[in-house]
């Protein structure tokens, strides 16, 4: 079963994994969210590419959830004795990443070719993918002015308030060969518990890629997505706090508002705790699959992206035969199944 999956951040990357868990070598493709990425020590950094990376390769930092276990900072830590500003820290093997990817992409190299080095140079069966070559940026506006993501994300806390969000350089930043094929050959798309702002935000913001999933699911590729807002609080990050200072409801029912107004999904995964949101969810056409999306370990990694792929499957099968006019009357009691199409 080929599967794309949106994904940004420590959630996304969990969700990959639990896809990867599943799915055989080649099977699946992550697309990740470049609005992140930045310049730092004259190196780029990519956090969001890393983080999924990381955590396929099976080396991320388990406590964290990004950067790589059992880091060292030994080069942070003589940059702060000579004065250098260290608000973003990298460790010194992730630094070596970083070292890398600089040298070739100076070298001429398109970021997703050095994406793909990287990724089979750690031994990961899946493919994760840039959502663009391009130099997209977020920035956000804050009480304060207009400031990088990472400033807010890390420098300040997370803490200003953000009254509006952009993507800069995206009308320049076109959807990838790559990306392209991968979305035109895929059986499923998936979109991670990812913030839906400034994660999955900019990857839609990708001229052609938006288009390129309408297309697929035009054609019956079944689309399913679950909240990274659990109980209207956000499982990480500031998800919960953006949506409601950029005036969305901060809920689930937000998230998957967000996403029909997109035209990204036919499904959306909400947990057991908001299943009182669900016609509401439905009022807004989207099927509904409610089980437990917090994923704690390995198993219930896989347990959720298994339960997706079942959902997915069936929403597939579904569209098809009311494509040939064939009625379906009710839905089975479960959409999970142990049982994934071949």
């Amino acid at each position: 079963m080929r599967v794309v999956c949106l994904a940004g951040g420590v959630g996304g990357a969990k969700l990959a994994d639990g896809l990867q868990q599943i799915l055989g070598p080649g099977e699946l493709t992550v697309v990740v969210n470049t609005g992140d990425d930045l310049e730092r020590h004259g190196l780029t950094i990519c956090p969001d590419f890393d983080t999924v990376a990381y955590t396929l390769a099976g080396i991320a930092d388990p406590l964290q959830g990004w950067g790589i276990a059992g880091e060292t900072w030994n080069v942070m830590d003589q940059l702060s004795r000579l004065g250098s500003e260290t608000w973003f820290r990298l460790g010194d093997r992730d630094l070596a990443t970083h070292l890398y990817r600089t040298e070739r992409l100076r070298g001429g190299e398109r970021l997703t070719t050095v994406a793909l080095t990287l990724i089979d140079a750690l031994g990961v069966p899946s493919r994760v993918l840039p959502a663009t070559d391009g130099p997209l940026r977020t920035w956000v506006r804050t009480p304060g002015g207009w400031i990088d993501f990472q400033d807010y994300f890390v420098r300040q806390h997370q803490e200003p308030e953000v009254l509006e969000v952009e993507f800069r350089g995206a009308a320049a930043a076109p959807v990838t060969p790559e990306v392209q094929s991968a979305i035109r050959a895929a059986e499923a798309i998936v979109v991670a518990p990812s913030n839906p702002v400034v994660s999955i935000g900019p990857i839609l913001a990708v001229p052609g890629l938006a288009a390129e999933i309408s297309a697929a699911r035009a054609r019956g590729v079944p689309a399913i997505g679950v909240s990274g807002i659990v109980g209207g609080k956000a499982l990480r990050g500031p998800a919960d706090r953006m949506m409601a200072s950029l005036g969305e409801e901060p809920t689930a029912l937000g998230v998957a508002r967000r996403y029909r107004d997109a035209q990204l999904l036919d499904t959306f995964v909400l947990d057991q705790s908001d299943e009182g949101l669900v016609p509401a969810i439905r009022a807004l056409g989207l099927e509904t699959i409610v089980t437990g999306t917090v994923m704690v370990d390995a198993g219930s990694r896989a347990s959720l992206a298994r339960e997706m792929l079942a959902a997915a499957a069936w929403s597939g099968a579904s569209r098809a035969l009311k494509g040939h006019e064939i009625a379906r009357q009710g839905r089975p009691e479960s959409t999970v199944s142990d049982d994934l199409p071949e």
